[in-house]
């Protein structure tokens, strides 16, 4: 065993400390196939490897800075108030829950009884939901050779349910917050959201950090869209700058149904997201909308993944990374098109800006087709703000700093508006024009 295979294994064996006390809670013998799942994680953890920068799809991103820390799960929860964290509440939310530290805060969350949806944490929905849940959990996330979701989905307690019903249509947003408030704290946030035939929801995935400390966030989403369904998916990650926040969201969309999804990542020392969209039947439509603003020594890596494997299937994407300082942003984007997709159309687009000779950028769009009747364009641009922009803007009496300044925040705010939420909109805005008058 090499010394770096014998470091990384015993860092999983921390990690995994904790997690026979936490599975305990779920013990019954109804839940017979949720345990055997867990079980099943578990034995792949025992496994499978940490990734390091010689394996392909992590090559950019080296995570080693990972372990060499020593995190825990929670030991002994903070008490918060609502009115501590009221800055992060959602205007427009009228059902919110709380995790804090990974732990489901019901004195923190508000659930809309009239709302005419499921929204809860898994070990109360499991009991009276579970012919729902089943066929889902568990099922979207690959975790077999996938060592974070394999852990995530070993310590699968307290997971957050949203079931939407068929034919319902959900006037306002769903806030599912998640709230750091303790250094060296590893938690494994975990989302099922299930919207059934033509009904339609919007779902905000929030990460927060309360202190400055480094702690490591380990998140799996799972997403099932029904035919003709719809959902609007807004994830924001505003983490600690010394944190560790690994990511995979997988969903799954039915005949004539749309999906759009807006990642926003600001925060962490490193991030990951791994976004995995299958179209499962004629006609579906995904939109994927994606932002990272990074400074300092930041990493931010984002790779997603859209399978078209029937006809008539729609996908646009568009990921921008504003960077600056030392910061280094990754970007690896593939569409694919089975055989038989006919009648594809699909449109990609990575843009990148670089706000410092230090910063960087590693983008890889791609395009798998195998089918012939296709619409299919992809490409990517990495640069500097245009001196032509600065100079128009100097000319009409901004500084070259406030030129500069306005045109990155425009840069970024071209994603942000595509929110449909307008008080979260606002929030976002504002931070972006924070961050970049700030940039060096």
């Amino acid at each position: 065993m090499s010394n770096e295979t014998a470091v990384a294994w015993g860092y999983l064996e921390g990690l995994l400390a904790g997690q026979a006390q936490a599975s305990a809670a779920l013990a019954s013998p109804k839940l017979a196939w949720l345990n055997a799942l867990r079980a099943e994680a578990l034995e792949r953890v025992g496994v499978l490897t940490l990734p390091t920068a010689r394996d392909e799809a992590w090559r950019f991103t080296d995570i080693s800075a990972l372990t060499r820390y020593s995190f825990h799960p929670l030991r002994t929860p903070t008490s918060l108030q609502a009115d501590d964290i009221k800055p992060f509440f959602i205007e427009e939310a009228t059902t919110r829950l709380v995790f804090v530290d990974g732990v489901h805060a019901s004195r923190l969350s508000s659930i809309d009884a009239e709302a005419g949806i499921v929204v809860s944490p898994l070990s109360s929905a499991v009991q009276a939901h579970a012919s729902d849940i089943a066929p889902h959990l568990g099922q979207h996330a690959p975790f077999h050779d996938k060592l974070f979701s394999a852990l995530n989905t070993a310590f699968l307690h307290d997971a957050a349910v949203v079931i939407v019903p068929r034919e319902t249509s959900v006037a306002t947003p769903g806030h599912l917050l998640f709230l750091s408030t303790q250094p060296d704290v590893a938690s494994h946030p975990r989302i099922l959201l299930v919207a059934e035939t033509g009904s339609a929801v919007t779902l905000i995935e929030d990460y927060v950090a309360l202190h400055e400390g480094a702690y490591f966030t380990n998140s799996v989403v799972e997403v099932s869209v029904g035919a003709n369904a719809q959902v609007e998916h807004v994830r924001v990650q505003r983490e600690s700058g010394h944190a560790f926040h690994m990511a995979s969201c997988a969903v799954s969309i039915g005949h004539a149904s749309r999906y759009h999804s807006a990642s926003i990542a600001l925060g962490a020392q490193i991030s990951r997201l791994d976004l995995h969209v299958v179209q499962t039947a004629e006609a579906a439509q995904c939109s994927l909308d994606g932002l990272a603003l990074i400074g300092a020594h930041q990493l931010a890596d984002t790779h997603t993944f859209i399978d078209h494997e029937k006809p008539y299937g729609v996908s646009r994407q568009l990921h921008k990374c504003i960077v600056g300082g030392a910061a280094h942003a990754v970007f690896n984007g593939k569409v694919m098109v089975r055989p038989g997709a006919q009648k594809t159309d699909s449109a990609q687009s990575s843009r990148n800006l670089l706000l410092t000779p230090q910063a960087m950028v590693d983008t890889q769009p791609q395009l798998e087709i195998f089918a012939d009747d296709v619409k299919c364009t992809h490409g990517a641009t990495v640069g500097q703000l245009d001196s032509e922009e600065v100079f128009y803007l100097q000319s009409r009496g901004l500084s070259e700093a406030a030129a500069r300044n306005l045109l990155t925040y425009a840069f970024g705010a071209e994603v942000i508006k595509r929110i449909p939420i307008a008080s979260l909109r606002r929030q976002l805005e504002q931070t972006v024009l924070d961050q970049t008058t700030g940039q060096p």
